[in-house]
């Protein structure tokens, strides 16, 4: 059900699609019950299929903090419930940070001696404009240090998937980004959000990805399916106690 990384001691994962229950397009663990091209999954599916993703994680559904993301550049303090952001911190515990993808990279991030967690969704525009490093900074308002902060960055559209056009490959090359653009277009957004976590002070030894693709089986693909397809969720979040409570399997998928 979960893709886990080692140099995260938080409950986190980033979802595969498999081990939930919805039918159809949305066959697997979709995430997202919204509307979307005139299409929608089964609200009630979508709720076991949520149900069962928390509960792996030991949270409860009602613990979720969701955003509405718009591919902007709004960091929010995470609460209970949704809000409309591409980026969310907190200090609290008792919250599970949730980002949406279907081709996007989801960031988790994370400073295990301040207690202070971050997830954030990059696609091309969040990444042109630097949610990662801005993230990393609203972490650092709650009392993280970049220095500390470890970063996970989870399955997304590979460049070797991702032809883009020539103005937002001009648009990279503005922002100083044109090293991720290839001469045929190919846009690594992988490596540019690594850099920009980089940039923003992280250790590359505190630097994980998961190497995955979204157009993979094993996920859902916005392109891939043609705008109607599921939602895969990066999660992260704190228990009761923390940082103490480290998740038991990490490096593994559960």
């Amino acid at each position: 059900m979960l893709l886990t990384t080692p140099n995260l001691t938080a409950p986190h994962g980033f979802s595969l699609r498999a081990g939930g229950v919805s039918a159809g397009v949305y066959a697997g663990l979709n995430l997202d019950d919204r509307p979307l091209n005139g299409h929608q999954d089964d609200p009630l599916a979508v709720a076991e299929n949520r149900a069962r993703l928390t509960a792996a994680l030991g949270f409860g559904p009602q613990q979720l903090s969701r955003l509405d993301q718009v591919h902007g550049l709004d960091v929010v303090r995470a609460r209970a419930g949704v809000q409309t952001a591409d980026a969310q911190v907190t200090d609290q515990p008792g919250l599970l940070l949730a980002i949406g993808t279907a081709d996007c990279y989801p960031l988790l991030l994370e400073d295990p001696d301040a207690g202070v967690l971050g997830a954030a969704h990059a696609g091309w525009r969040g990444t042109l404009g630097d949610i990662a490093g801005r993230s990393v900074r609203a972490m650092t308002a709650l009392g993280a240090r970049p220095e500390r902060i470890r970063a996970a960055v989870g399955p997304g559209i590979c460049a070797a998937q991702y032809q883009v056009g020539p103005e937002v490959a001009a648009r990279f090359e503005e922002a100083d980004l044109g090293e991720f653009v290839t001469p045929g277009l190919q846009l690594d957004l992988c490596a540019a959000n690594l850099h920009l976590l980089t940039r923003a002070g992280l250790r590359p030894e505190h630097l994980w990805a998961s190497g995955r693709c979204s157009t993979e089986p094993d996920f859902y693909s916005y392109r891939r399916d043609g705008g109607v397809t599921g939602r895969m969720w990066a999660v992260i979040g704190a228990l009761d106690v923390y940082p103490d409570a480290a998740y038991p399997d990490s490096g593994g998928t559960a």
